[in-house]
């Protein structure tokens, strides 16, 4: 489940042992399907927060 903010960036919080590309593939199906262009992947079970967020664009960012 993600969270949307403002109609402009997705937030996808998990709390996993490892990333799998189907978490990436995941929140790009949301950013598409939102017509959103940001998303965030964030992993609460990293040893740091700051390794386990991960930013994702749907297409052009500034178009």
């Amino acid at each position: 489940m993600g969270i949307v903010i403002y109609e402009a960036i997705i937030i996808e919080l998990q709390a996993v042992q490892e990333r799998m590309p189907i978490h990436h593939i995941q929140l790009l199906t949301y950013l598409r399907m939102a017509r959103v262009k940001l998303g965030l992947l964030i992993n609460f079970n990293a040893d740091l927060l700051c390794n386990g967020i991960h930013r994702k664009i749907n297409g052009n960012l500034y178009s």
